[in-house]
């Protein structure tokens, strides 16, 4: 098996616009979002970090769980059970993250929240990188990561921004659901005014 994507080149994951560099600039944003978080003091600036990153996670994930994943699983031996490992973490994500937008700002209890959910996106960050990309490059040609790319940025860029327990992980539910979700999102994120512009660029 290749070695993680996080340690391959540009060059070696097929280009700046292939999906597995395509993946990993948005890992690396997280990252620093995370990163960033918990290192300040003031409640509305940890806020809107946070906000900032819950709308990267969630359109990103819904544009693997849409164009990405059912290539794995055509295209890579084990790939049913691999998708199905970081589907599972991505509904955990969901689901803590449902909780963390239904408590108040400052609450002990949301802080834990925050705190497990960001081990969890850093999980499901290590297992793609490390487990799954990997045998994807081994599976698919350059041009073909390429296309594969350009499918998931024109996905990522109407994708719901919010958890919502209803929507499917896959498949065409998934997209059904998200497209009236995905206007729903961006109307409030547009009215909240808060950063959101950096989490709508795509990759």
């Amino acid at each position: 098996m290749s070695k993680s994507i996080k340690d391959q080149t540009v060059d070696e994951l097929g280009g700046s616009s292939s999906i597995l560099v395509r993946q990993r600039r948005e890992h690396e944003r997280m990252d620093r979002l995370m990163d960033r978080y918990p290192t300040l003091d003031d409640l509305h600036q940890r806020e809107r970090v946070l906000k900032q990153l819950v709308r990267l996670v969630f359109s990103h994930a819904f544009a693997e769980e849409t164009v990405l994943w059912p290539a794995v699983r055509a295209l890579v031996p084990d790939g049913e059970e691999l998708t199905a490992r970081v589907e599972e973490e991505h509904q955990q994500i969901n689901d803590l993250v449902s909780d963390i937008e239904r408590l108040p700002a400052g609450d002990p209890r949301r802080e834990d929240e925050v705190r497990r959910a960001f081990a969890l996106i850093r999980q499901d960050i290590r297992d793609e990188e490390d487990l799954l990309l990997p045998r994807l490059r081994d599976a698919m040609t350059t041009a073909r990561l390429r296309g594969l790319g350009t499918a998931w940025a024109a996905v990522r860029q109407t994708s719901p921004t919010h958890p919502h327990p209803v929507v499917p992980r896959r498949p065409p539910g998934n997209a059904l659901l998200g497209v009236p979700l995905s206007v729903y999102d961006r109307l409030r994120d547009a009215l909240a005014g808060d950063g959101s512009a950096a989490a709508r660029r795509g990759s």
